[in-house]
């Protein structure tokens, strides 16, 4: 019987996973998992995760693979690769080769993989000495408040970030200096580990995958090519935003040798103090009189926008609520606008004058409403001395 973990369970899906879902997992723990990003006295445990996952991934994304490990399990795999021979040579590489057996070449190999600078099976098909690299994403939180995100706005950030620095243009070295051969990957730009039939390529530790180090490091960026600035940069906020909207502002994050990353602003609402909101949707609360919701009027009702007048029937009853059309905020799907939604509560009377007890009385007998024996004050006192 097989000691292998269920490939599903791996990835930490569901057996009716779509292939999205199945490309997202496997995003998540490859770049969680991957041997550069963890602490050194965590690569080897993570180079077996990582080996791990890969396999999952490589069998469940394959449509014919796939059905053929729901219907025999990892036997019918495993039956598979010996007649196919793949693990001869000990080349695990082999196997996700370009566009070949389980075609992680390309798609959403390289979007995962495009930017960390290395090459996951050492088959050759990653990243060369000096390859080009886009940047680093970044992103950022901005507070605006609720009728900033009815209106929009255009607002100014401040970003700190990595840029090429331009003392060196990126090269590292001091102007003038030479570069020689890097003594550890021996020009090549990366150093391959091997474990068993697996093996993971990654960016040289000395060069930083330029295959050749300075003999004189730039006095301003000490040999890393960049620097840390600051700068301000101007954000248009669509009306209708919604606290958490991410936007998307490309070529504002770090710089690469290839390109430069994106940055993604990270939308927070302030709270209001007399509105809360249901997507496009705005919703408050007032109280009348007691007297208003029997016999109906006018009320003052705050928006957005400013105080509207609002008509409330005779006979209204304490929660109901009302609906001001277009008084929300514009809808980013829909095009459209939302409406204000007002609850009314009822003011009920905690003291009565006489004459106004009197006249509630009578309204009760008027109704047929029995209201019981009224309690004289002296009553009370003698209920008090007891």
């Amino acid at each position: 019987m097989s000691t292998k973990r269920d490939y599903y369970e791996i990835l930490g899906v569901q057996k009716n996973a779509s292939l999205d879902e199945i490309k997202k997992a496997y995003r998540d723990l490859a770049l969680r998992f991957h041997p550069d990003r963890v602490p050194h006295e965590q690569k080897k445990e993570a180079e077996e995760k990582f080996k791990e996952i890969s396999e999952s991934y490589a069998v469940l994304s394959d449509s014919q693979k796939r059905a053929l490990y729901d219907q025999y399990g990892h036997a019918g795999i495993d039956q598979r690769y010996a007649q196919e021979d793949i693990f001869k040579g000990a080349d695990f590489g082999s196997i996700f080769k370009g566009m070949g057996d389980f075609g992680l070449g390309g798609g959403i190999f390289d979007e995962i993989f495009s930017d960390l600078g290395f090459d996951i099976f050492g088959s050759g098909g990653g990243h060369s000495a000096g390859a080009r690299r886009r940047g680093r994403d970044l992103q950022i939180s901005a507070s605006i408040t609720l009728e900033e995100a009815v209106s929009g706005l255009e607002k100014t950030i401040t970003v700190p970030r990595y840029e090429t620095c331009s003392t060196c243009s990126g090269s590292g070295a001091k102007p003038g200096a030479k570069k020689s051969t890097c003594p550890q990957c021996k020009g090549a730009g990366r150093t391959v580990v091997s474990n068993g039939f697996f093996q993971l390529a990654q960016t040289c530790s000395r060069c930083g995958g330029q295959g050749s180090v300075v003999q004189a490091l730039c006095p301003d960026c000490r040999g890393e090519g960049r620097s840390k600035v600051t700068r301000k940069i101007k954000v248009k906020i669509p009306a209708g935003v919604d606290n958490g909207s991410n936007l998307r502002i490309r070529g504002e994050g770090e710089s690469g040798s290839s390109s430069r990353g994106d940055l993604y602003v990270i939308i927070e609402v302030a709270p209001h103090s007399v509105f809360s909101r249901h997507e496009s949707d705005l919703l408050t609360e007032i109280t009348v009189s007691l007297s208003k919701a029997i016999l109906g009027g006018e009320v003052d009702v705050a928006t957005i926008d400013g105080k509207v007048s609002m008509k409330i029937p005779a006979g209204t009853q304490s929660g109901k609520v009302f609906r001001l059309k277009g008084k929300g905020l514009p809808d980013l799907h829909t095009r459209g606008v939302g409406d204000e939604l007002v609850k009314v509560n009822v003011e009920i009377p905690t003291r009565l004058s006489s004459e106004q007890r009197r006249l509630i009385e009578e309204f009760a007998k008027l109704s047929g409403e029995s209201l019981g024996p009224q309690e004289t004050f002296s009553d009370r006192i003698k209920k008090a001395f007891k």
